[in-house]
C-alpha cells in the first residue's frame, strides 16, 4: 500500500506552531494500548508496580541521562498510565551535550530536545524492553498519541503535582480505570452525587 498524503494524514493534537523545545514545564499523560493494566495494581490508594511497572518508571527516570535540557517533576505510573511532568531548561542540566538548535516540531520530522521527541523515545525504549520481557515482540504497549498540557504558572504547576501526587488515591473514580464505569453506575444507584 502507498501513502496516499492527501488521503492518509495523521491530525496532530499538539498546539499549531507551538515550540515544543521552548523552556518550561509540560504535563503529560501516556495511556496503554487499550487501557490495558500492565503495570501494577492500586491497593489501598497506593500503586504497586510490577516488573513492566519498573521498567517504566526506570525509563523514565533516564530520560535525563539522554536529554540534556531536561529535568524531572511529579511522575506516577498507574496500572494502565501514567503521568508526569517535563521541564525543559534552557542550559543543559550537567555538561554532558550540546544544546539542540530550537525549531518548530512537525510530524515525521523529529527535532531534538522537543516534548514529542522526548515521549517518542520514552515509549520506543518502554514498549522494546516490555516487549523482550513478555516475549512479544512488535506489541504495542501504548496507545499512539498522549496527552500533553503547557504550564503556564506556578499555580497550574501546583495543582497539576498534587493531581499527580494523589492519582493513586483517587484511581476509584479515575476515568482511566477499567473499572471506573461500574463504580460510576453503583453510586448512581445509590443516589450519591458523581463528580469527576
Amino acid at each position: 500500500m502507498t501513502y496516499e498524503p492527501n488521503k492518509q494524514h495523521r491530525r496532530s493534537i499538539r498546539l499549531k506552531g507551538y515550540d515544543y523545545t521552548q523552556v518550561g514545564a509540560y504535563f503529560v499523560t501516556i495511556c496503554t494500548q487499550s487501557r490495558e493494566c500492565l503495570f501494577g495494581d492500586v491497593v489501598d490508594g497506593e500503586m504497586q508496580v510490577n516488573a513492566y511497572g519498573r521498567i517504566v518508571k526506570a525509563s523514565w527516570d533516564a530520560i535525563t541521562i539522554h536529554f540534556p535540557l531536561v529535568a524531572l517533576d511529579a511522575f506516577v505510573v498507574m496500572p494502565n498510565h501514567i503521568h508526569g511532568i517535563i521541564v525543559l531548561n534552557d542550559r543543559p542540566v550537567g555538561a554532558r551535550h550540546a544544546v539542540p538548535l530550537r525549531n518548530i516540531e512537525r510530524y515525521g520530522n523529529p527535532i531534538p530536545g522537543s516534548i514529542p521527541t522526548i515521549i517518542r523515545s520514552f515509549k520506543s525504549v518502554t514498549t522494546k524492553r516490555i516487549n523482550e520481557m513478555r516475549g512479544t515482540p512488535a506489541a504495542f504497549v501504548w496507545q499512539r498519541n498522549y496527552y500533553e498540557h503547557i504550564v503556564r504558572d506556578e499555580e497550574t504547576l501546583y495543582l497539576i503535582r498534587q493531581y499527580v501526587a494523589d492519582n493513586p488515591l483517587n484511581w476509584t473514580l479515575d476515568r482511566e480505570n477499567p473499572l471506573c464505569d461500574e463504580t460510576k453506575d453503583l453510586k448512581t444507584q445509590k443516589g450519591n452525587k458523581w463528580e469527576v
